[in-house]
């Protein structure tokens, strides 16, 4: 009965709980204010530098409004943010844009009666002679008004994009006008952006394909110089070819998102983190990040796994782990292993592989003067190759 008679006092309490979390609106005493609500906030992805370079997430393949996405460029900043990006790059098609005629009918009286949208669907014809009319480079200028409240890096660009199977598409990163780039022929499109200084990155090269080998237009863009990188991740693909690709010809490697939905459908509903190129940069600049990219100081990251070449594999996993010696006793030594990052790695040791989840510990014991090492799983540095570590 004693029990019984606490439920009253109880209910009292936890209702007073809940009347506390409202407040008197200062302007307004006749209004409560929730003060439980919570704002959003970014979640933060820890890495450490690498070989003295800090280690910058980036998303190079991303969508608006402005082409064929359901997200505004502003949205897509703050979900950038949120999601723990220091870089993103607009990356609207030139050929495609399929809400150019729900805009003109939004705008009702203030265009000319019977307008349509012009050429906004030319993948897989070529554009009449009144070729592109609208202004590519908007999405990239209203990215970039919106980064300046939060410290995003925009890198303008534009998806060159022609029928996926016999031709591909390819984004061409740090253009300088949009408007400028559109021809009849892939190439000459491809040429038009590198004449403006763009790096031009191949895009999901096995998307819809049978595989990864380059039909013959996308070869003579390789072969003529005009590829500087390469997805070897694209959404949930994965093409582990492509890594060896890129070792041979010099490519920078990607993880891209190539978003049109929203991040938080995609990947934080499903508790991932989304797809991040990893760039090693002196700072977040576009100068900096440029010559990063030059110089194939990149990694691709998606749904937990790595991939990149091979040593910088190797000095990245370095960076994220410490080793702590515990005990020696002259015969054996055992070692606290931590993982420094918000990334896990998969470890193949002698025995059974483990997941070395994100800010924790693990004990190792080797004889006295022999170094521990681990055979990483989750990262790749070729189409069957996975690095060895020893530390």
């Amino acid at each position: 009965m004693k029990a019984l008679s606490l439920i009253p006092a109880i209910l009292l309490f936890t209702s007073g709980l809940h009347a506390q979390s409202y407040v008197h609106k200062p302007n307004n005493p006749d209004i409560l204010q929730n003060a439980m609500r919570a704002g959003a906030v970014r979640h933060e992805i820890v890495i450490p530098d690498v070989n003295g370079y800090k280690v910058l997430k980036a998303d190079l393949h991303i969508h608006t409004i402005y082409s064929d996405a359901d997200v505004t460029p502003e949205l897509r900043v703050k979900e950038a943010w949120f999601d723990g990006l220091d870089i993103i790059a607009i990356t609207d098609h030139i050929e495609y844009r399929r809400h150019e005629d729900k805009m003109i009918d939004f705008l009702n009286a203030r265009v000319l009666d019977g307008d349509k949208a012009v050429n906004s669907n030319v993948i897989r014809k070529d554009a009449d002679k009144r070729g592109i009319v609208s202004d590519l480079n908007l999405p990239v200028r209203l990215a970039q008004s919106a980064a300046q409240n939060y410290g995003i890096t925009v890198i303008p660009g534009a998806e060159i994009t022609r029928e996926p199977v016999s031709i591909g598409h390819f984004n061409a990163l740090f253009t300088t006008d949009n408007n400028l780039i559109y021809d009849r022929d892939p190439l000459q499109a491809l040429r038009n952006a590198k004449a403006q200084g763009a790096i031009i990155m191949h895009n999901h090269p096995g998307w819809r394909r049978t595989s990864v080998e380059s039909p013959e237009t996308e070869q003579k863009a390789y072969d003529e110089g005009l590829i500087g990188g390469v997805e070897t991740m694209n959404g949930s693909e994965f093409y582990p070819k492509i890594i060896d690709r890129a070792r041979e010809r010099g490519l920078f490697v990607a993880a891209n998102t190539d978003i049109h939905d929203s991040a938080t459908e995609t990947y934080r509903a499903q508790g991932q983190l989304r797809n991040m190129t990893l760039i090693l940069a002196a700072d977040n600049s576009i100068e900096a990040v440029r010559e990063a990219l030059e110089n194939r100081r990149t990694l691709a990251w998606s749904f937990g796994t790595l991939a990149g070449e091979e040593q910088m594999l190797k000095d990245f996993f370095k960076a994220c782990v410490s080793v702590r010696e515990i005990v020696s006793d002259g015969k054996y030594t055992t070692y606290a292993v931590t993982n420094n990052s918000s990334l896990e790695f998969m470890l193949q040791g002698s025995g059974t592989p483990f997941r070395f989840r994100p800010f924790t510990s693990f004990t190792a014991k080797v004889r006295k003067g022999e170094s521990l090492k681990w055979t990483l799983l989750n990262c790749w540095c070729g189409e069957n190759s996975n690095p060895v570590v020893e530390m």
